[in-house]
């Protein structure tokens, strides 16, 4: 598997099997790193290309916060669409997790030991980690939250309180030392759909989006793509057309609920850009 230094989430990660893939993925790998846009952030991890066995299994996000080097975990993400590749786009994140208590145990204890290995002692992390036959493998772990909009998946309460909180508050409280000892999930399940693109060409519409939201489960639809916006979809592109969430009983509640209203959207994208007289 092929993966650009420098540049963050899927964005130019292909996978390759052969040698004559790898040598096409390379090739459009160092295509996408001399893009102007790339060139002027001027970093030097978007000169190097990284070569990385390609590790099979289902793959999780953990989002914690350490405190004084202790992880506390907030929420175990189930990514529920395989992620095979060529190219790796994330669609849907479920949390709690459907997987047994043991893989979910061995999932935190491999982000705990990541975490510890990279000293990061205080404030919020949030790793990618893939699960198969042989063990729980680190994908990323950083020391940050969770990217974009995703964080409005998540939201907490306090015992015997029926104000939440967003992910974002609860950061904030952890910095000033105030985050509460007793914390739970805001809903049984929760979850996000990042929308994908999946071909390119310029933004013009959507339809759909009230069908979407009447769609039980669902708490909001976000389309962030704008009329007239350049879609480019993975390896090269960056970006989604829009959100969405969802609450419910169970995790498979949740994901049908996304999946249903995923179904409900009709995007319009142009080949290219109408001209206006």
């Amino acid at each position: 598997m092929l993966k650009p230094l420098g540049l963050s989430a899927s964005r130019g990660v292909i996978r390759a099997d052969n040698r004559a893939e790898l040598e096409a993925a390379f090739a459009r790998i160092r295509r996408i790193l001399e893009q102007p846009e790339i060139l002027a952030m001027r970093e030097y991890a978007n000169r190097a290309i990284q070569i990385e066995e390609y590790i099979a299994g289902r793959e999780f996000a953990v989002e914690g916060v350490m405190t004084d080097g202790v992880l506390r975990v907030l929420a175990v993400f189930d990514k529920p669409d395989p992620l095979e590749g060529p190219y790796f786009e994330e669609s849907i994140y479920v949390t709690p997790s459907r997987e047994p208590a043991a893989v979910v145990e061995a999932i935190v204890d491999t982000t705990r030991r990541a975490a510890q290995a990279l000293d990061l002692w205080h404030g919020p992390i949030h790793a990618e980690t893939r699960v198969n036959e042989r063990g729980v493998y680190m994908l990323e772990i950083a020391a940050r939250p969770i990217g974009g909009l995703c964080a409005r998946a998540l939201r907490f309460r306090m015992p015997c309180r029926e104000d939440t909180f967003s992910l974002e508050e609860l950061l904030v409280l952890h910095a000033i030392g105030e985050m509460p000892a007793q914390l739970a999930p805001a809903s049984a399940a929760s979850g996000v759909m990042m929308i994908p693109v999946p071909r390119a060409g310029f933004f013009e519409s959507v339809s759909g989006v009230e069908k979407a939201r009447a769609v039980p489960g669902i708490d909001d639809v976000v389309i962030t793509a704008k009329t007239g916006e350049k879609l480019v979809p993975l390896p090269e592109g960056a970006s989604y057309q829009g959100f969405l969430f969802a609450s419910g009983p169970d995790a498979r509640f949740v994901e049908e609920a996304l999946r249903r209203a995923h179904g409900e959207l009709r995007f319009e994208v142009l080949g290219t850009l109408p001209v206006v007289l």
